[in-house]
């Protein structure tokens, strides 16, 4: 879905704010009464802060990896 490995991605505070404000919209439009929309953006958050923190390489990990 995103090219998690772009440079924009790279500082941790964009990652961070990424992810809240995925969540934080989710938990908006749930408040709002829209759960359909709370879903896809909850389902968005939950797969960028995996992405971002649990399953992703760093690229400069996946480097030094492939040099020896």
């Amino acid at each position: 879905m995103f090219d998690m490995d772009h440079p924009f991605f790279r500082p941790l505070w964009i990652r961070i704010a990424v992810v809240a404000v995925c969540l934080g919209w989710a938990l908006v439009e749930l408040m709002g009464g829209s759960p359909g929309w709370a879903m896809i953006f909850g389902a968005l958050g939950a797969y960028a802060g995996w992405s971002f923190f649990v399953g992703g390489t760093p690229r400069e990990d996946r480097n030094e990896d492939d040099n020896g």
